[in-house]
């Protein structure tokens, strides 16, 4: 398993995955990354966005709305907010995460008046959902 890395994703609902890996792209708060056998200790949070899976089943893509990513040598272990399989998403579950991301913004903007950081995380949540649903094909509503 050298060239290896076990790779595990858990929602709060459930297991998603545990396979073995060659490769995992993950949305990090900070920047995508790629892990691979070997890879240096580190744990990074999770913005929205689409866990890329390549292994000896071929590849899977799983969209994450956040949470954590914990990768070492021989493992990867994703703990999502809220995991599904791209393949699984529609529309509905696109607009419930965008609802979240609006409702979050709407708390931060009421409860952190001249408060900008709270205020631009909760903005750029939203944001980074906007950029998720282009990417798997899917329009946000900004309908009151």
């Amino acid at each position: 398993m050298a060239d290896k890395v076990q790779f595990d994703l858990v929602s709060p609902e459930r297991l998603l995955a545990s396979v073995e890996a060659t490769e995992v792209q993950i949305p990090g708060a900070e920047g995508d990354m790629t892990a691979m056998a070997d890879h240096a200790p580190l744990i990074t949070t999770l913005r929205p966005g689409i866990v890329r899976v390549t292994g000896g089943d071929g590849a899977g893509e799983y969209i994450v709305t956040g949470g954590f990513a914990e990768i070492n040598a021989t493992g990867v272990s994703v703990l999502a907010e809220r995991a599904v399989a791209r393949a699984d998403v529609t529309q509905e579950d696109y607009d419930v995460m965008v609802s979240a991301a609006k409702a979050a913004l709407k708390k931060a903007e009421d409860t952190f008046v001249n408060e900008p950081g709270p205020v631009d995380d909760a903005a750029k949540l939203l944001a980074d959902m906007v950029a998720l649903g282009d990417e798997i094909g899917l329009s946000a509503s900004f309908s009151a």
